[in-house]
């Protein structure tokens, strides 16, 4: 059996990240499972907090899951924030197959494509630890990184073309 790959983007809340997901898995990988920040959160992380102890598990979790599909050939897209290089290495550590997708947004941009309104409630001290805002971004220096600005189509077809 040939094991699976992960494919793992990661960025700033509202950067793109779930968009360019959808769309890796609809035009390139659509027998890929999908695993995304909010869904996580609603069953296999339900329980934990948005401590930094509660997104570590979280990303320790989902970075698992990862590992077990890919050892039984199924490949995985992630879209979480991972905001702190200790995640990502935690992450490169557990998913033996894995590229790890940085989407490059401002926090402007973000904050204006946002349909959920958290940047917001951030701005009005109404979530407090929120990424990008109150709660650190390390921007990284190592990964693959795709423009959240840009075209989808590009930025996945330039990703497609590096994984070959």
């Amino acid at each position: 059996m040939k094991n699976g790959k992960t494919i793992w983007f990661f960025g700033l809340p509202c950067s793109g990240k779930t968009t360019l997901g959808d769309y890796l898995k609809a035009n390139h990988m659509p027998n890929a499972i999908r695993l995304d920040g909010d869904h996580v959160r609603e069953g296999l992380s339900a329980q934990l907090g948005y401590t930094e102890e509660g997104r570590y598990e979280n990303t320790r979790r989902v970075a698992e899951v990862c590992e077990l599909l890919n050892n039984q050939g199924v490949d995985a897209i992630c879209s979480f924030v991972s905001p702190f290089e200790r995640y990502r290495l935690l992450i490169n550590a557990i998913v033996t197959n894995i590229r790890l997708v940085y989407v490059e947004t401002s926090a402007e941009q973000c904050e204006s494509r946002d349909v959920k309104g958290m940047w917001a409630k951030a701005r009005k001290g109404q979530i407090r630890g929120f990424t990008g805002y109150d709660s650190c971004f390390e921007i990284p220096e190592k990964y693959f990184t795709v423009k959240g600005h840009g075209e989808i189509n590009d930025n996945v077809d330039n990703l497609i073309g590096e994984l070959k």
